[in-house]
């Protein structure tokens, strides 16, 4: 390949990387490379693997690629029981083999380029090299972590592989092998990343310590909540859950979000909270480069919220609101169940009746209802988190153009940290300090205004301490991806996904006179106590389910070849 052309191909995947300050100091240092008369460059036809891979730019270059596989805004929790938007096959058990399987495709092929990067390091001692060297170790541990989540133990390749090598299909490995191999990779790229306040200003996004200790963090507290619910091996990954979020704890290099005083938790999820102290790891975004409309996506048939996730925020106290103690003021009007409640909840929801910056009408956005002609037909709730208040992009006129919107993805954040902590650490003991406490949930309490969670509390009014801690964890992270592998991991995914998906309470209520829920078909839709019910007939065999399949593509192959890749159990 030209050189001139391996350039101009750089380059537009350095467009939908980075933000313009990163994105020109790479391609200036880029240009630079290929055109200074100081430097020993080599004819345009033969650039090879033994001229490319010398310089840290080399590698650089190379690392830059592997961050385009970070997740994109998306409808993740519409696989679990907290969002809904059409029928999901994942959520409502119906899904079933397959030949392909995206996330099984795209892991691999980056996992072949970081194999690359990894082997063209070898013989290399230069600091800076090993800085990206150690970038590529992070994403093999992200990919395999991707793949884990879904399919259990994979098969583990550690070599960029011919299409007729024999080790093509290598045989998967264990559960276990394949935690214990994203945990090393992590643990390996620690040493030689930089801490994020050692970012220059070009480099602001990339991988950092805090960035593998964070995702450790994380793949550690699912595998040890995975084997104590199943009687496994859970405290040597609980340990390592606490050790690595203590670390990121310890290190200040992170804090949360409060730019915006009492409407912070809101603004973290627009332009506001892009590049702040509480970002770890994001998909980054930038205007007419690689943008979204994720805005577009709550009217109608949008990313609603369900009964479930509404009725999990606390009362204004704290109190769940089923207790008699709480202040919840009930169901019987458009706005009385967002009353007295954790604010996290109006700025995760839109309150009926609330005027909001929206792009439903491009050149006319701000649009109070009940003017605005009903909810959705859905579940009734109308998502408020990342409604984008962009004045540009929302009156653009442009509706669905992707380009517009260009607010990051938060794909780790140091609110999560907090929450491993204390889970792994009252999963480990049976107990939690009220410093602990102090020192994570409560933290995330404090930018809200709500009280806090203490023992003594928790006592007073006959709560679950770990029930309150997931509980914080589920409304914090509402919508970010999260449930389904919560529920998988704490081994109820049988009992919470087989529920029927219900939405806004209708019988007795104001709602029952507003249409469509006044009409037939909704009013014949509701359950004893009133409530929407939004889908029924869901199922999660546990015998089955709490791993997804193999791509039956992958196991003829393996056949073809004369090897074997066994199927997870059930299917």
């Amino acid at each position: 390949m030209k050189y001139t052309l391996q350039n101009k191909l750089i380059f537009i995947k350095l467009k939908k990387l980075f933000k313009p300050s990163l994105l020109g100091i790479l391609f200036t240092s880029l240009l630079f490379t290929g055109c200074s008369e100081e430097l020993d460059l080599i004819a345009e036809d033969n650039v090879t693997d033994a001229t490319f891979w010398q310089t840290p730019q080399d590698f650089k270059l190379a690392a830059n690629n592997l961050y385009n596989g970070l997740d994109r805004h998306g409808f993740d929790d519409t696989e679990s029981d907290i969002a809904f938007n059409f029928p999901n096959s994942v959520s409502n058990g119906n899904y079933q083999l397959s030949e392909t399987n995206g996330q099984w495709n795209s892991s691999y092929t980056y996992i072949r380029d970081i194999n690359t990067i990894l082997e063209k390091s070898e013989d290399k001692e230069d600091a800076e090299i090993l800085r990206y060297v150690a970038e590529a170790r992070f994403f093999r541990a992200w990919y395999y972590w991707k793949l884990l989540r879904l399919f259990g133990g994979v098969p583990i390749i550690t070599q960029s592989l011919g299409a007729q090598d024999p080790d093509l299909y290598t045989s998967r490995s264990s559960r276990t092998e394949t935690v214990d191999f994203i945990l090393q990779d992590l643990d390996d790229a620690v040493a030689d990343l930089p801490l994020k306040s050692e970012l220059d200003g070009s480099d602001v996004g990339r991988i950092t310590k805090g960035t593998a200790l964070s995702l450790s963090a994380r793949v550690a507290l699912f595998e040890g909540t995975w084997q104590k619910y199943r009687n496994g091996n859970a405290n040597v990954y609980l340990d390592k859950a606490i050790s690595s979020s203590n670390q990121v704890i310890n290190s200040n290099q992170y804090a949360l979000y409060t730019g915006k005083d009492e409407e912070s938790y809101r603004y973290l999820f627009l332009q506001n909270g892009d590049d702040s102290q509480e970002t770890i790891l994001d998909r980054r975004y930038e205007r007419n480069i690689l943008g979204h409309d994720m805005p577009y996506q709550y009217d109608g048939t949008g990313y609603n919220p369900t009964r479930k996730l509404a009725d999990l925020y606390l009362d204004e106290n704290g109190i769940p609101i089923g207790n008699s103690q709480s202040v919840f003021q009930g169901y019987d009007t458009f706005e009385s169940e967002f009353q007295n409640r954790d604010p996290r909840m109006t700025m995760t929801m839109i309150i009926p009746g609330q005027e909001t910056v929206r792009v439903f009408f491009p050149n006319d956005p701000i649009a109070n209802w009940p003017d605005f002609p009903q909810r959705n037909a859905n579940t009734g709730y109308i998502l408020y988190k990342y409604m984008s208040e962009d004045p540009i992009a929302n009156n653009s006129g442009q509706m669905g153009d992707a380009s517009l919107f260009d607010y990051d993805r938060h794909l780790i954040r140091y609110a999560e940290v907090l929450l491993i902590y204390a889970e792994a650490t009252f999963e480990k003991n049976g107990a939690i300090s009220d410093d602990d406490l102090d020192r994570t949930i409560n933290l995330l309490r404090d930018r809200v205004n709500m009280p806090h969670l203490t023992n003594t509390f928790v006592g007073t009014y006959n709560l679950d301490m770990l029930e309150e801690i997931r509980r914080e964890r589920t409304i914090e992270l509402a919508l970010e991806g999260f449930r389904y592998d919560d529920l998988r991991r704490w081994k109820i995914a049988e009992t919470e996904l087989s529920a029927d998906i219900k939405g806004i309470k209708i019988e007795g209520t104001e709602w029952a006179t507003r249409e469509p829920y006044s009409l037939p078909s909704f009013q014949s839709r509701v359950d004893e106590n009133g409530f929407l019910i939004v889908e029924t007939s869901r199922v999660f065999d546990p015998q089955k389910h709490y791993l997804q399949p193999l791509p039956t593509r992958e196991i003829a192959l393996y056949n073809e070849n004369g090897a074997e890749l066994t199927q997870n159990p059930g299917w």
